[in-house]
């Protein structure tokens, strides 16, 4: 009998190599068509990462290695692929957010949990950037092995934040406070009598006169100059008061601090009226205007509606009284009504000087009277 194996043998061993053959290379081709689709998959994310501006960290404990992502590297504008060190990268973060970011740290290690924080930093380069960093931290029998997460780019998102916070809260051509964070501020008399402070000694009401023939004769541009200037001056006059504030067209508010007095608001209103009566220039044109200041002594417990007709009252009255000028109403002397077709004359003091005349030595010498 021959040793040599059959031809039926031969064939079978044939196929059995073809099978495992075609086997294999489809385990190649599944593993090809694998790596392409993990490859797109990794652009995909590369491109989302650079376009969010969001890169991955990873911080080995307790070396303090760190891994970083290339959107991490550009956020530090550090070279792609250095290795990063912790206690440089410390140096890029304010004292203020390094003391916050290590009291988060150290309370989600110990607890192995995570925490967020928003963080301002100066990059290597020197550019300053807001940063999100979230992370969470990865435990083995309990014992913290690491913390990881992302650090995204938010710079143009802070930005943005701030400019509409700014929007809400200032006048854009004046650079003032606007209305709305007048009536905010204002509206801390309303609180409740266990809450309620006595923040304001007076408000004052400002009205510029003869700012519409100036509107009218040279143009808006004319009017807008007009009340830039007016605003810088009234804020000039008032370095400490609580609040300056264009709270109209050419209206404008000035809060005094709670230790403001009768004699104080009154020589502030003076200097006001002194102030925006000197000329202001605008194209080879002087711009002539005046103002009309109506004042409220505030109590502690007059509400912010009744203190702001108060004032307006006071500010009609420095009106009919001839512009120029201001009238004081004092909270208690009588019943007010909104209405300006009452007088209400009878419920404001008249001050013997109420023009820039009679300073007080400081404002005599804001006014150069």
């Amino acid at each position: 009998m021959s040793d040599r194996p059959s031809r039926q043998t031969l064939d079978s061993e044939a196929e059995l190599v073809a099978a495992l053959q075609a086997q294999l290379a489809a385990q190649q081709a599944e593993l090809a068509q694998q790596a392409a689709r993990l490859a797109h998959s990794q652009k995909i994310f590369d491109r989302a990462s650079a376009a969010a501006r969001i890169g991955v960290w990873e911080c080995e404990l307790p070396s303090e290695t760190l891994t970083w992502t290339d959107v991490v590297y550009d956020i530090f504008d550090l070279p792609r692929g250095v290795m990063p060190d912790r206690g440089e990268t410390l140096k890029c973060y304010p004292e203020e957010s390094v003391r916050e970011l290590t009291r988060r740290r150290s309370q989600a290690i110990a607890d192995r949990t995570g925490f967020t924080l928003d963080a301002e930093i100066i990059s290597f380069k020197g550019i300053r950037r807001w940063i999100r960093i979230t992370a969470t931290v990865e435990s083995v029998d309990g014992v913290a092995v690491r913390i990881f997460g992302m650090k995204q780019d938010i710079t143009e998102e802070k930005i943005l934040a701030d400019r509409n916070r700014y929007l809400a809260e200032f006048d854009v051509l004046t650079g003032l406070a606007n209305r709305s964070q007048f009536q905010s501020r204002l509206s801390v008399l309303d609180r409740d009598p266990p809450q309620r402070v006595h923040p304001f000694g007076a408000l004052l009401l400002i009205d510029l006169d003869e700012f519409k023939p100036v509107n009218d004769s040279l143009g808006h541009a004319a009017g807008d100059e007009c009340l830039k200037q007016a605003a810088e001056r009234i804020r000039d006059v008032c370095p400490h008061a609580e609040l300056v504030a264009r709270i109209g067209g050419d209206e404008f508010a000035v809060l005094l601090g709670s230790d403001a007095r009768l004699a104080e608001a009154s020589d502030v209103a003076r200097a006001i009226i002194a102030h925006l009566g000197y000329p202001m220039e605008y194209r080879g044109h002087q711009l002539k205007i005046g103002a009309s200041v109506g004042i409220a002594m505030a109590d502690g417990h007059t509400p912010s509606a009744q203190l702001n007709v108060m004032a307006d009252a006071a500010l009609y009255a420095a009106k009919k009284a001839g512009r120029n000028t201001f009238r004081i109403h004092k909270a208690g002397i009588s019943t007010l009504t909104a209405s300006r077709s009452a007088d209400p004359g009878r419920a404001l003091d008249k001050p013997e000087a109420s023009t820039a005349t009679g300073l007080s030595p400081m404002l005599r010498t804001l006014t150069g009277s």
